[in-house]
């Protein structure tokens, strides 16, 4: 499954300002709802209730708020790069910079994960973590996130 595919044209943010957990998934919820058509607060929802069962951080920099809703037709993928990076409860007890917000509609149960999977190995890589933060702008992060091959046998 390519990056490509789950991230709309305008679905990157960059140096995106918030103070908090909240402000961080709200924003990303605005981004999603004008690229999905659906309301933002639906959206903001239904990352808040997934990020009450558990934190989405994934460690070293790194939070993949995720969720699954109805209306949505097709998994897609948001992200943002944070001025400051803010606390998401992550593993490793440090704060995130980089988010990815991934929604699948409620019946995707393997799509979804497998889109999880597939952000959740890129993200891992030290190299693209830096690469993603000395972007200079938003196509050149998204260049680094769709660059990467198909596969994921590595």
């Amino acid at each position: 499954m390519a990056l490509a595919d789950l991230i709309p044209s305008d679905g990157v943010a960059l140096d995106l300002g918030a103070s908090s957990r909240k402000q961080v998934l709200q924003s990303l919820a605005d981004i999603a709802a004008r690229e999905t058509g659906l309301n933002a607060r639906t959206i903001f929802d239904a990352v808040l209730q997934r990020e009450r069962l558990g934190s989405t951080g994934v460690g070293q920099g790194v939070a993949i708020p995720h969720a699954r809703l109805a209306g949505i037709p097709a998994v897609a993928g948001f992200f943002a790069r944070l001025k400051s990076p803010i606390d998401f409860d992550s593993i490793d007890g440090r704060p995130a910079d980089l988010v990815f917000m991934l929604l699948a509609p409620e019946d995707a149960g393997a799509e979804h994960l497998k889109a999880l999977a597939r952000v959740s190995r890129l993200l891992r890589r030290e190299d693209i973590r830096q690469r993603l933060r000395a972007a200079p702008d938003a196509e050149a992060i998204q260049a680094v996130l769709f660059g990467e091959p198909a596969s994921d046998a590595a």
